[in-house]
């Protein structure tokens, strides 16, 4: 129906100039040319010595998305937090605001079993520290973390065009830049979603930033930017963080030879790494009880999810699962699959892939992704395509994949691109420079594709939101409120006083979970638990009434369509018991 509506808003007749959807697209893409073509020849030489400043143009890249974004809250407001990921990422913030790697376990734990956390030895996320400082960040500085999602966004548009400084010339460098800003700037998941890929991102800016400057010059501050990118994405992504350190590894056995006192650089990038591995044995500590145990593998023994790697069996859970717990369970037992690993299967699940990588180039920049092999001529290039595949080939042996899990290499793929722009624009005909008329077209849809959706997101009619959504996946605004959540949470605010809700699922639930809570469940002005039963959730109830503030007692019906949040009594249904039983 909104699509019909949006179809019937576009017809010719029901306008005053007679245009289809097709002639406002056409006119949007044809006036953008005409005004960029008019305006370049006279801006050509300003553009140059504006490229060449790098602190100029890091602060103006640093700031454009930034200030993109809040140009449309008025219709785009802060995202929520919507998926088991963003409750756990945005408890592990709200840990690290409170100065704590973990939080004490609850009495009454067993009434906040969620998805992605642990309950024993300690209250924690499962995930390593690196996105929840910024997060952390955003909460203690500005009063949300969505102010840290956002900065994050702002640093790595900055750092990849620092990057790119180092692999080619100022003006290419700052299209990159204005590339990354239309890819993972306003629009992008990354700056709307609490899960992170852009702190990530800002690492592998720093390692593949640092390393041709080694070569150029042994400065410290090379080496600490090294050691310091190397130690970051140790903190977001510990697992491709083995790839990524072998890609320096290799580039090191290739350039030694023009790395000068490589001893003494070594020696200084292992010190710069050394905050991010104590902060991780740290955070193991205080979360696993154990220095070496990750508390995602914590999550692992004790949930079954996340699942294994797929040459490992599939885990089987300590603990008997709740039913958020036992959806989620299923589901990555099903992905996984009891299949032994073969060769086939991982080049099967390798090239399944390949849709993800839209997320990193907007769809004109495919046109020039077949030139970057002329670059392959070149040693550093070709040691660039190997990094890539080693750390795409590795996280082929994960059974899910998402962009931010190779985040770290953002910055290679937009250099991809624009030095296939670069190469695209110094094709001649018959001694005339047509190729670079060619790149700036190119890079003119770049910015019409880009054009068009903020310009949709900035109107914010639902209609035509809803309409589109489903035409182009590479940006993700959450938009409206499907699940009703927001609708929930805006009662419950509204409620004088604190609020005690308990979620009553049924077998029929497969929906996304419900629970949770804060890193100071006690002090929070909504607890969500589970329902378990009368007799079960009056020790809940008794342990609150001891404990100010008084809470107002809810029951939320997940099922419900729209789901129903009621005043809790005592005679509810009985809950759906755990489905998994502890192993022997």
């Amino acid at each position: 129906m909104n699509l019909f509506r949006l179809a019937r808003f576009f017809q010719p007749l029901q306008n005053f100039a007679g245009f289809g959807l097709a002639d406002y697209l056409a006119l949007g893409v044809g006036l953008l040319i005409v005004v960029l073509f008019a305006a370049l020849p006279r801006l050509a030489v300003p553009l140059r010595r504006f490229a060449a400043r790098t602190r100029a143009c890091m602060i103006g890249l640093a700031l454009l998305p930034v200030l993109l974004r809040l140009a449309i809250l008025p219709t785009q407001p802060v995202p929520a937090p919507r998926v088991p990921d963003d409750y756990s990422y945005v408890l592990l913030g709200d840990t690290l605001a409170h100065f704590r790697l973990a939080n004490p376990m609850h009495p009454m734990h067993r009434f906040f079993e969620s998805v992605f956390t642990l309950q024993t030895p300690s209250w924690s996320s499962i995930y390593p520290p690196g996105q929840g400082i910024a997060l952390a960040f955003g909460q203690l500085v500005f009063g949300t973390p969505w102010a840290g999602v956002a900065l994050s966004c702002a640093a790595l548009c900055a750092l990849i065009y620092w990057m790119l400084r180092a692999w080619t010339t100022p003006v290419w460098a700052l299209a990159g830049g204005l590339l990354a800003v239309m890819q993972f700037g306003p629009l992008s998941a990354w700056m709307n979603l609490y899960w992170g890929g852009a702190v990530s991102a800002v690492a592998g800016c720093l390692i593949f930033g640092a390393l041709p400057r080694l070569c150029e010059s042994a400065a410290p501050r090379h080496a600490v930017l090294l050691g310091a990118g190397l130690g970051l994405q140790m903190l977001c992504r510990p697992f491709e963080s083995v790839f990524v350190a072998a890609a320096v590894a290799l580039y090191a056995v290739l350039f030694l030879r023009r790395i000068a006192r490589p001893g003494f650089v070594f020696a200084i990038v292992l010190l710069s790494m050394a905050p991010a591995g104590m902060l991780t044995l740290l955070q193991n500590k205080q979360v696993t009880g154990h220095w070496t145990t990750l508390p995602y593998m914590a999550s692992r023994a004790r949930y079954g999810i996340p699942t294994t790697f797929t040459f490992q069996p599939v885990p089987v859970p300590e603990a008997s699962l709740t039913v958020e717990q036992k959806i989620d369970y299923d589901a990555q037992t099903a992905i996984h699959g009891s299949a032994p690993e073969s060769f086939a299967a991982w080049l099967e699940r390798f090239a399944r892939r390949a849709a993800f990588y839209r997320f990193f180039f907007l769809a004109p920049l495919y046109l020039v992704l077949p030139l970057y092999l002329l670059s392959l001529r070149e040693r550093r290039h070709l040691w660039l395509a190997a990094a890539l595949l080693l750390l795409v080939g590795g996280t082929t042996f994960y059974v899910y994949f998402y962009p931010h899990y190779i985040a770290a290499a953002t910055c290679l793929f937009v250099l991809i691109a624009v030095r296939g722009l670069e190469t695209l624009s110094g094709f001649t005909i018959r001694g005339k420079p047509v190729g670079r008329e060619a790149a700036q077209i190119l890079l003119t849809l770049c910015a019409a594709h880009f054009v068009f959706w903020y310009g949709i997101y900035g109107w914010g009619n639902p209609a035509v939101l809803s309409a589109l959504s489903d035409f182009d996946r590479q940006y993700a605004i959450p938009a409206g409120d499907p699940d009703g959540r927001l609708a929930i949470e805006a009662k419950l605010r509204d409620t004088p006083g604190a609020n005690l809700v308990f979620v009553h699922y049924t077998a029929e639930y497969h929906g996304d979970p419900w629970i949770r809570n804060a890193a100071d469940i006690d002090g929070a002005h909504t607890v969500w638990a589970l329902d378990l039963g009368a007799a079960e959730n009056a020790t809940l109830l008794r342990y609150y009434a001891e404990r100010p503030p008084a809470r107002t007692a809810w029951l939320l019906d997940p099922d419900a369509r729209p789901p129903r949040l009621t005043p809790y009594a005592p005679t509810q249904p009985q809950p759906l018991r755990a489905t998994i039983q502890q192993a022997p």
